[in-house]
């Protein structure tokens, strides 16, 4: 299932009064990008998402949360449910599928995931950069992980920590399917 992200963004924005043009002068994106993500015709990267989501005064979650939940949150494995997958277009094949683990906790102020990576053709993966720090740890295969000039490749049980105002991008690396878990903090 993937998410309705697009149609959550327009809402938002519609509520604030807001313009697409507007919302682009916010942003720092394109109306044609803006417009494509509203459109489901674009899954944007967590870079985006959030700068879409500060331009609209909310948390990169509230695109995500359906409903509100008491502290603590526990989320059980079997209860997890695909939040948002990215990719390029319709017809392009998905590479990352996000399962939201603090979905329903309405004052968070970081946001866990779980990821499943797929295996991608190509090189070069797209570049994300947005203010905060990121924290992933790899459960399963080999994820590779550019950082500005440099890259890195972990296997299970390895771990990053970063400051994601520098370029970055998290793929899979090689042919099998990948796992990680990662936290991001975006400051207020």
């Amino acid at each position: 299932m993937e998410s309705k992200i697009g149609g959550r963004i327009r809402s938002f924005r519609e509520k604030k009064e807001l313009t697409l043009p507007q919302l682009a002068e916010r942003t720092g994106l394109s109306q044609a990008f803006l417009k494509a993500v509203e459109e489901e015709d674009l899954y944007p990267s967590l870079g985006p998402l959030l700068k879409i989501a500060r331009a609209l005064g909310l948390r990169l979650g509230t695109f995500l949360d359906d409903q509100v939940s008491r502290d603590p949150l526990v989320v059980r494995l079997g209860e997890r449910h695909e939040e948002l997958t990215m990719h390029q277009g319709r017809g392009s094949k998905a590479s990352l599928r996000f399962f939201s683990l603090g979905k329903g906790k309405t004052d968070r102020h970081m946001e866990p995931f779980f990821i499943e990576l797929l295996p991608e053709e190509g090189e070069g993966h797209p570049m994300s950069s947005h203010e905060g720090e990121e924290f992933i740890l790899c459960n399963k295969g080999r994820v590779a992980i550019v950082y500005g000039p440099e890259k890195t490749v972990l296997g299970p049980g390895d771990s990053i920590y970063f400051n994601s105002v520098v370029p970055h991008s998290v793929s899979c690396e090689g042919s099998e399917p990948a796992e990680i878990y990662a936290v991001l903090y975006f400051p207020e």
